[in-house]
């Protein structure tokens, strides 16, 4: 039986290979990973306003539309945006096709006015802070 060796450098270079390949998790275009002004880590739009969860939405259906999704707009998947990992395209009742992380449909809320605000978190006891 052969035994294998490897130079310290080598074996560093796997373990590294390894942990960047298991960090690193794709998010759908114009979403990331944010910091709120709390220092909290958030999911964010493209222009840094943080994302939020409804408890009323179940898994893959979002039932908030009208007046709700003026105040909490729907963040919206492009045409041809693909599903992948915990993240999912919703079709709205209207035919739109929405984001969600983890089964979560997600949402914006119109009063947040600067990116890494969180005004929306706990409105109503039912709204969250969609976190990474």
């Amino acid at each position: 039986m052969r035994k294998m060796q490897f130079s310290v450098g080598a074996t560093l270079a796997l373990v590294l290979a390894a942990g960047t390949a298991i960090a690193h998790h794709k998010l759908p275009d114009g979403i990331h990973e944010a910091k709120a002004a709390n220092g909290a880590k958030v999911l964010a739009d493209a222009k840094g306003m943080t994302l939020y969860t409804f408890d009323k939405d179940t898994p893959g259906k979002s039932v908030c539309k009208d007046k709700c999704a003026v105040n909490w707009p729907p963040v919206l998947a492009s045409a041809g945006a693909e599903a992948e990992d915990d993240w999912t395209i919703v079709t709205r009742d209207d035919g739109s096709k929405q984001w969600a992380y983890k089964g979560k449909p997600l949402y914006g809320w119109i009063k947040d006015t600067k990116p890494g605000e969180t005004t929306g978190d706990g409105v109503g006891k039912v709204w969250h802070i969609a976190v990474p």
